[in-house]
């Protein structure tokens, strides 16, 4: 039996899945407030980045993968259109149901499943893109997740992989002080929990940097693999292709 990390925390591997549920069970009403205010919006331009850079055309089959409250799921199922097909999925049923009805919400009729990244139900070579956004950190096997993620992309798909990441070195003291004591000050305030956003700011220490992760793609078999350090590296978009 192997242990993994949660944050700062090492636990045994099967814990870690439920731990991390507990914290989006905690979190999702508020969530999207939440990173309206620890990003001052950024993340907004973060994911319109991302959706730039996937390029998905009518017609599309996209897989968005711990997709919680459906940003991305909305956009790509906009522009794949009527004779496309969009998967929202999250391994969390609470953020599901908040992607789900902001699907409904905005006219949106799209695919909704609860379903885990390491171990995806669906056939080989099938989807044409494939995005995560802030999911993958929170993963206990990223490298099986990533393989997954190559697997069930067409020969000539992409893979987007947008996340938290090491920032640029004389911005590291202040951004320890915001994480570390900031973050945890607004979950209280806003969402009545301090631990899940402690935890939020572990996480991002200790997930892959930049290279790392960028290494960890090709590991996976992924080709072309390229990143763009947003906003000083506290995000990065990775994306690879499956040739």
């Amino acid at each position: 039996m192997s242990d993994t990390h949660f944050g700062y925390q090492t636990v045994p591997e099967e814990q870690k899945a439920h731990k991390v549920a507990e914290v989006f069970h905690s979190v999702a009403a508020k969530y999207d407030v939440m990173n309206d205010l620890m990003s001052a919006g950024l993340h907004r331009l973060w994911k319109t980045f991302t959706i730039a850079q996937a390029g998905v055309r009518p017609g599309f089959k996209v897989l968005d993968i711990a997709g919680g409250t459906g940003d991305l799921a909305k956009a790509f199922a906009k522009k794949a259109g009527p004779t496309g097909e969009v998967w929202l999925t999250d391994i969390n049923e609470s953020m599901l149901r908040v992607g789900r009805d902001r699907l409904l919400n905005n006219g949106l009729i799209t695919p909704i499943l609860l379903c885990d990244a390491e171990r995806l139900p669906f056939h080989d070579n099938y989807f044409d893109r494939v995005t995560v956004a802030f999911g993958l950190r929170n993963m206990t096997h990223k490298d099986a997740a990533l393989a997954e993620m190559r697997r069930v992309l067409k020969p000539g798909g992409k893979l987007l992989v947008l996340e938290f990441s090491k920032v640029w070195e004389p911005l590291k003291k202040p951004y320890d002080i915001y994480s570390f004591s900031v973050l945890p000050w607004l979950g209280k305030r806003i969402a009545n929990d301090a631990d899940s956003y402690r935890y939020l700011a572990e996480s991002i220490r200790m997930h892959p940097d930049q290279e790392t992760l960028k290494q960890m793609m090709q590991d996976a078999g992924l080709e072309r693999v390229e990143y763009f350090s947003l906003t000083a590296g506290v995000a990065a978009l990775h994306t690879g292709i499956k040739l």
